[in-house]
């Protein structure tokens, strides 16, 4: 191959392309030579590398058609539009779509604790067995105000986040168990019912609530949405419906993915609160008051802008540009 005679024929129509390349809009009659050309030249690539091999004439038509290429197929949103798009239409939806699981899965875990607090405190027999009575008596008097107030509120803070947000985020990567999500609901359940009847067989029930609720309001409610999250997630695998299982399991696991990234923000607030109210000798009114006022803005954005979102087709899916064309059909 004679290379500069080539490159003699073809720089014309190489710049040609190039320059079509560059527009923003082309006409119609423009595509249509943009393709020829975009095919012409990526045959001349082909021959060069061929006879060639690696040189400056084939890195500088190399980059000509990246250009052309990306013309084609598109480009990526930039980030700075993916952001807003995320927070107002993908996430919300994502939650939106599992509001009435979430509220099962809520009715449930109300449910447990409500039963095994009631049935602990039927029979003394039953409290014996939990312990020595010196060391409830000091866990319902003092232990459980003072594992709000042992560690620094940023400490505190970030400590009960972390331990949180990774508990939320297994309940979602785990949900295809079916196992995991129940497992975590119930044990949480189990374990916040035997307080509730510890504290309040000593007489501390009301302290009980108002340590828990201000920062338990948001806290738990995210839980709750994670339980559903991984449910749903199972429930893919187990019907799902008109698509393959592996078409199903992808679907939900990206768009209840995006609930994670909910979840780690909904759960830094509720941190928030833990480390820095829950603690305070302020009314509890107040106190509660903050923590029902995070749960109306949560419950706003799932239900309000989720449900917007939800009804304009969004479903927290990524569009097919991002996940790929889910299933390749000719004609």
């Amino acid at each position: 191959m004679n290379l500069d005679a080539m490159v003699d024929e073809r720089r014309a129509e190489w710049e040609r392309l190039d320059a079509l390349a560059r527009r923003k809009r082309l006409t119609g009659a423009e595509v249509d030579e943009f393709v020829h050309l975009y095919r012409s030249a990526s045959a001349d690539l082909a021959g060069i590398k061929t006879a060639v091999g690696r040189s400056p004439v084939a890195d500088h038509l190399s980059g000509i058609l990246s250009r052309a290429r990306l013309k084609i197929t598109g480009a990526p949103d930039n980030m700075l539009r993916q952001v807003p798009r995320f927070f107002a239409r993908q996430l919300p939806a994502a939650l939106y779509r599992i509001r009435w699981l979430t509220l099962a899965v809520t009715t449930v875990f109300v449910a447990i604790v409500a039963l095994i607090a009631w049935w602990m405190q039927q029979d003394p027999a039953y409290m014996a067995a939990m312990g020595d009575e010196t060391q409830l008596r000091q866990y319902a008097e003092s232990d459980f105000a003072d594992y709000y107030s042992d560690h620094p509120e940023t400490v505190f803070a970030g400590m009960v986040w972390s331990n949180n947000a990774w508990i939320a985020a297994q309940t979602i990567m785990f949900g295809i168990t079916g196992i995991w999500p129940v497992y975590v609901i119930a044990q949480n359940a189990v374990g916040l019912g035997t307080s509730a009847a510890v504290m309040n067989w000593y007489g501390h029930g009301d302290d009980f609530i108002l340590l828990i609720l201000p920062h338990g309001l948001l806290e738990m409610t995210s839980i709750f949405v994670a339980g559903a999250a991984g449910l749903r997630i199972f429930w893919a695998w187990i019907a799902p419906g008109a698509r393959s299982r592996g078409s199903a399991l992808a679907s939900e696991g990206r768009a209840l993915a995006t609930v994670v990234v909910g979840l780690m923000l909904s759960l830094a607030v509720s941190g928030v609160i833990e480390g820095f109210v829950t603690r305070q000798e302020w009314h509890p009114a107040i106190k509660i008051g903050i923590g029902a006022l995070a749960l109306a803005a949560f419950l706003f954005y799932m239900l309000v802008i989720g449900g917007r979102a939800a009804r304009d087709g969004e479903t927290g899916d990524l569009t097919e540009y991002e996940a790929g064309t889910t299933r390749l059909v000719s004609g």
